[in-house]
């Protein structure tokens, strides 16, 4: 099996390192190759990736929109997101997925499963292409408030009106969400804030976070970002970042072969990577 990751940059990718395990608990043999891409000649190297006859690729930045006007069918989640990550070679032909969301729920819900008995409260803050998922499949899944923090409120708008069905929640700015922190039961940090080499910025504070919030910052590197070190220091329980990396795997994995895999396992040693990264 050929899979793959087109994007800019990617050489540090831990795509590789997760899908070679993936496979290997499959039973499958194969390989995962890093493609990357310069944007100014995308359609030509895309040319190019079509004759690598792939099973299947993860898209990463900054190509998740680009590469939808290059794909032969789109699943409906992802057109209604307006972005893919994962693509299946199905006889020839591209469709493409959206798994960044699936797979946010599915790390926080194994990690945090009585959350999901309630309805609850939360704050996304961020409107980019990680921040849709998780809030398109929070909303559909849950019967959540869902507050968007963004730095501009016309993306934050557009987020929450996609689809058929208005978002129940408020759209902030990033000063309003500080000053409602402790309304909240679940927090999503979704931005690049925070990630390296930018170690010691943080987007909000959390100086007024109630006591036992989930806290969850995407930002995987490092695994705990100023934000979770606050959030932690004041009672939070925290989400890190490196645990939706692998579930979204593990589902793009799924579109691939039709197997699922227990991914639990891969956890620990994932974040041992990380640590030495």
């Amino acid at each position: 099996m050929k899979l793959g990751l087109i994007g800019n940059p990617i050489k540090h990718s831990l795509s590789p390192w997760i899908h070679t395990r993936l496979l290997n608990q499959a039973n499958i043999a194969g390989s995962y190759e890093l493609y990357e891409m310069e944007p100014g000649s995308f359609k030509e190297q895309v040319s190019f990736l079509r004759k690598e006859a792939l099973d299947g690729f993860n898209v990463t930045v900054p190509f998740k929109q680009k590469i939808m006007t290059e794909l032969d069918d789109i699943d409906e989640q992802a057109k209604l997101l307006g972005a893919v990550n994962t693509v299946k070679n199905l006889d020839g032909k591209w469709i493409g997925y959206n798994t960044d969301g699936k797979g946010f729920l599915h790390s926080l819900r194994a990690k945090y499963p009585e959350l999901f008995d309630k309805n609850i409260k939360a704050l996304i803050i961020g409107a980019g292409g990680a921040a849709k998922g998780i809030y398109h499949t929070l909303k559909n899944e849950t019967t959540s408030h869902i507050d968007i923090a963004n730095r501009t409120s016309e993306r934050a708008r557009e987020m929450m009106e996609a689809g058929a069905e208005s978002g129940n929640g408020d759209i902030l700015t990033l000063q309003e969400a500080e000053s409602r922190i402790a309304s909240y039961d679940l927090i999503i940090q979704t931005t690049t804030v925070g990630m390296k080499p930018n170690l010691e910025q943080q987007i909000i504070s959390l100086k007024n976070l109630s006591e036992d919030t989930i806290v969850s910052d995407i930002v995987y590197q490092p695994l705990m970002t100023s934000f979770l070190k606050e959030a932690q220091a004041k009672g939070a329980r925290i989400h890190q970042g490196h645990e939706m990396l692998l579930y979204q795997a593990v589902y793009a994995f799924e579109i691939w072969t039709g197997i699922s895999v227990e991914e639990s396992r891969l956890l620990g040693e994932l974040e041992e990577q990380l640590k030495g990264a």
